[in-house]
């Protein structure tokens, strides 16, 4: 089989540059485009050396059009709101989607099942093995200690505009699917005055920005005289986009869906 042709969108971010590498990188997939916002000055631009790489003859373009047409896959960490727009493309393209975009809206994730009839989407708030490694641990911890208060908490770089995170959200609906109970009405996001006691069955979360950090999560289930630690913290982007471009080329030949991570790990199940 030909190497599978992938696009990334984004291209001149921090996350666009590592997925450049990240598929560069990987044995099995090839970059085919990489597309920039209009107006941008990286249009123009050899990708690779956009990416610190060798030059490989790929140019940023903000005309996604004709390259979605000649590709297999596209590789997405940018805004809901380009998110979805690229969903709709990739859906007529019939192409892999592949999105570790964070802060959508139940609008923007209609928008996504509606482009997952037409196309393979895989999407989550965390590529990274570790991440969903953890979130299936915390599933299985939150079931086996129904009486124990959960509380997450987050940490990020002071760029970081979304919060909770994508991630922590993962973990907290791994929670909530191990309590059979629903987030939206069973998450607390702030505390602040007098909040008066604790409600039982809540998770709890709290949200950190400083510095350069690349993303600290723990999920925290505390009973009487004890207290479970579960933690993960990512030390490079390379993490997630290693895991993107796994997740493109699982999706390759599936069946049109709405995919997770848990799905390309085969976790879903545990």
């Amino acid at each position: 089989m030909s190497d599978m042709r992938l696009v990334v969108v984004g291209a001149a971010g921090r996350m666009g540059r590592a997925l450049i590498r990240a598929i560069t990188e990987t044995p099995g997939a090839v970059l085919a485009g990489a597309i920039e916002r209009q107006g941008s000055s990286e249009i123009g631009q050899d990708a690779g050396i956009l990416a610190g790489l060798p030059p490989g003859g790929v140019k940023v373009t903000d005309d996604p059009l004709p390259v979605f047409a000649a590709a297999e896959g596209v590789l997405d960490f940018t805004s809901p709101a380009a998110t979805t727009a690229f969903a709709s493309l990739a859906a007529q393209a019939r192409i892999v989607h592949v999105i570790g975009t964070t802060g959508l809206v139940e609008t923007d994730l209609d928008k996504l099942d509606a482009a997952a009839r037409h196309a393979v989407l895989v999407r989550s708030g965390n590529m990274s093995l570790g991440v969903n490694l953890l979130a299936a641990l915390v599933k299985r911890a939150a079931a086996a200690l129904p009486d124990f208060d959960i509380e997450i908490l987050e940490m990020h770089h002071r760029h970081k505009v979304d919060a909770p995170s994508g991630t922590a959200l993962l973990l907290g609906e791994a929670a909530a699917e191990g309590r059979d109970i629903d987030l939206s009405s069973s998450s607390v996001r702030s505390r602040d005055g007098h909040t008066g006691a604790r409600p039982g069955g809540a998770i709890g979360f709290a949200t950190l920005r400083g510095g350069s950090v690349v993303g600290e999560h723990s999920v925290i289930l505390a009973g009487p005289g004890e207290r479970i630690e579960l933690s993960h913290k990512a030390e490079d982007r390379a993490i997630f986009a290693n895991g993107a471009v796994r997740a493109a080329l699982w999706g390759r030949g599936k069946k049109p869906g709405h995919y997770s991570m848990a799905d390309v790990l085969g976790l879903a199940d545990v």
